[in-house]
């Protein structure tokens, strides 16, 4: 999947310049937070200044080049709303090697195994039930299980 697609994509679902006390990651936009960008400007982030950070930090942290595209997408955005060590990990488990958070030759051979609809499918599953057992799920629930929703009809689309 080309990047720019992805990151059209994931702009549906990160909004803009928020400062939700309520929300873990804090001051926030175009979903980049304070929290993890302490040196950047939230807010006065641009479009353009997002994609930089989504492209270095995200997409290519997480080898999405050697992922099906439709996985690529989905790992992509799992990553941006629950970190990129997390959502490696819950690949890693939904393929069944060893969820260490960090990608190597048996999360590959784990990923090679499976179909792109199967993984969509795992991917979602495992990224759920994570969800659902974070503390803040009552109060974003609604939120997430929407957008959850819209990466299965991408991964619909996709495989």
């Amino acid at each position: 999947m080309d990047f720019n697609v992805a990151f059209i994509r994931l702009l549906g679902h990160e909004g803009r310049y928020v400062n939700d006390p309520a929300d873990p990651g804090g001051e926030t936009n175009w979903g980049i937070s304070k929290r993890s960008y302490p040196n950047v400007d939230i807010k006065n982030l641009m479009e353009e200044g997002a994609r930089e950070i989504y492209l270095t930090d995200f997409w290519n942290r997480i080898n999405a080049d050697k992922l099906f595209d439709g996985v690529a997408y989905q790992l992509f955005d799992f990553a941006v709303n629950s970190g990129i060590e997390t959502a490696v990990r819950y690949l890693q488990r939904a393929v069944g090697v060893a969820d260490d958070g960090h990608w190597g030759p048996h999360s590959q051979a784990g990923v090679d195994a499976r179909t792109e609809s199967d993984l969509i499918m795992l991917l979602n599953a495992e990224r759920l039930d994570f969800m659902t057992r974070l503390k803040n799920w009552p109060d974003a629930s609604r939120g997430w299980a929407r957008r959850i929703a819209g990466n299965l009809r991408y991964g619909a689309e996709d495989s």
